[in-house]
């Protein structure tokens, strides 16, 4: 996993690196613009005679601008740098890495308004111009550099984060550079994970400063970026003597007049995730359909008077065989018949197996979260911030505002693992440890795509995961197995029978990937 911080938890760090273990703070800035100047000679391909305007400002983040522009003079590029501040307003290590470039009769321009042209037309600018430590819209010169630097169609590259963007929400106040690549140092920056600063801050380079282990595991951080090496040293293995028994067994109640093909997405994405029997409950008078779609799923047919909905007056009839599974998921495509609640209210009761809770399983427990606060067995909630703000009674609206504490508070009061949908999809743990998704795109915003995700994580928990390792592995498969599918079809094609035809590829390119990832 890859460490994510706020602004604060990254301020603390530094502070503890210079004051604990007494790294003066102008050599973690020369390490800084040391890593950046690396990255921009990447982005040059040859430094020597290139042209690179580097744009700081005031504070620390253009402190790191002034090495940035020594190495890259060193290594033979043309540099120039414009100061967007006065020359007094600029101090502490800030003012020593200037003063060096001053020393160095570098190109430097103290300016109070932007010019007009810019001749000669540079191969790189360098954003130095705001960091992690400010918040609120950029204002004044700054805030009006912003968009002349971004219609000028050079390449940009962002120190530590874009202009403009907040760094633990990703909210852009304004307008934000549009960065080519962005060089963070240290650690990532939790804003850079999410929309619209995610798009602002293109690709994503880690910048080692030279940060202390001893630093992170006096106060390790609390957030974390799922990666595929992470991943792989989770999924589940089959032994060589493996059969349909052993791999796991899993029950899932879903489905109604209308939406069945929720049901049949759950129980198509349980098999591809590598559950050995898959038994999907469903009401009688659809069970010759789903039957016929589903040549490989056993189906349960619960009687439901012609009703169309699973009713807790059947219960009795499959109440030991649900007992018999690894694992039972419930909700896609449920409905909300007060006898369809009263059936799921009884399973939360009387039930112990890993539980995958979705959709309509969770909108019928709105009022009864002390039923899921009390299941005996390990449980994963799944909602998207329509379904949590009906558990938490508020508005969708306040949970988009609020998804990192909003996911975060409900694990903790509930004490069960909760994945809440999103761009990215976020894993909160009662622990209160939380997981940024690194899979997926915009494609998978389509009907069924949740649906999958549910069979997924219920495929893991019955072959043996515990909950959070099942709900990080489904979360990143089926990321991974969208953007599979992405390469083939696109995003404005991409439907949820997609995701489960390219599972298998996520899947083995996940078993067997050479990734390198910090952990």
């Amino acid at each position: 996993m890859r460490a994510v911080v706020t602004a604060r938890e990254m301020a603390g760090y530094d502070r503890a690196a210079i004051t604990g273990m007494g790294i003066p703070g102008v050599v973690l800035m020369e390490n800084a613009g040391r890593g950046t100047a690396a990255i921009a000679v990447e982005m040059l391909g040859v430094a020597v005679d290139k042209t690179v305007l580097i744009v700081c400002g005031p504070g620390n983040n253009g402190g790191d601008g002034y090495v940035v522009a020594r190495h890259l003079h060193n290594a033979g590029a043309r540099v120039e740098v414009w100061v967007l501040a006065e020359r007094d307003k600029i101090s502490g290590d800030a003012a020593t890495h200037l003063q060096i470039w001053q020393h160095m009769g570098g190109a430097l321009r103290f300016l109070t308004t932007l010019p007009q042209t810019l001749s000669p037309r540079p191969d790189l600018i360098i954003d130095a111009m705001l960091g992690t430590g400010v918040q609120g819209a950029p204002r004044g010169l700054i805030a009006a550099a912003i968009p002349f630097l971004n219609q000028l169609g050079v390449p940009l590259l962002a120190v530590d984060i874009p202009t403009g963007i907040d760094a633990d929400s990703g909210a852009v106040a304004a307008e934000a550079i549009n960065a080519r690549v962005t060089a963070t140092m240290a650690l990532l920056k939790r804003g850079l994970l999410f929309s619209p600063a995610r798009e602002c801050a293109g690709s994503v380079r880690r910048v080692d400063i030279g940060m202390p282990a001893e630093v992170l595991k006096q106060n390790p951080p609390r957030n974390w970026q799922i990666t595929a090496g992470a991943i792989r040293k989770r999924l589940p293995r089959r032994c060589g003597d493996a059969h349909k028994n052993s791999v796991g067994t899993l029950a899932i109640l879903a489905g109604s007049r209308g939406f069945t093909g929720a049901a049949a997405l759950t129980a198509q994405a349980a098999l591809r995730g590598g559950s050995g029997l898959v038994y999907l409950a469903v009401p009688s008078s659809l069970q010759a359909l789903l039957a016929a779609k589903l040549t490989e799923i056993i189906t349960w047919p619960f009687e439901d008077s012609g009703s169309g909905y699973l009713l807790e007056a059947d219960y009795h009839t499959w109440r030991e065989a649900l007992r018999k599974q690894d694992a039972l998921a419930l909700g896609p495509g449920l409905g909300t018949h007060p006898a369809t609640a009263g059936l799921v209210h009884r399973i939360l009761r009387e039930h112990d197996r890993p539980l995958v809770l979705d959709a309509d399983g969770l909108n019928v427990c709105a009022d009864h979260l002390d039923l899921i606060a009390a299941y005996a067995g390990e449980m994963v909630l799944t909602p998207h911030p329509g379904e949590l703000a009906r558990l938490l009674k508020t508005t969708a609206a306040e949970i988009a505002q609020r998804r990192f504490e909003a996911a975060s508070e409900t694990a903790r009061k509930l004490g069960k693992v909760v994945l809440l949908k999103g761009g990215p999809t976020l894993v909160a743990a009662p622990d209160g440890q939380l997981y940024i998704n690194s899979s997926g795109n915009a494609g998978m915003a389509t009907a069924g795509s949740g649906d999958v995700l549910t069979g997924l994580i219920a495929a893991l928990l019955c072959q043996g995961l515990r909950a959070l390792d099942a709900a990080l592995c489904g979360v990143f498969l089926h990321g991974r197995a969208g953007d599979c599918a992405r390469q083939i079809k696109g995003e404005m094609s991409l439907t949820a029978g997609d995701l489960i035809d390219h599972l298998p590829d996520a899947i083995q390119k996940t078993q067997t990937g050479t990734e390198h990832e910090t952990e």
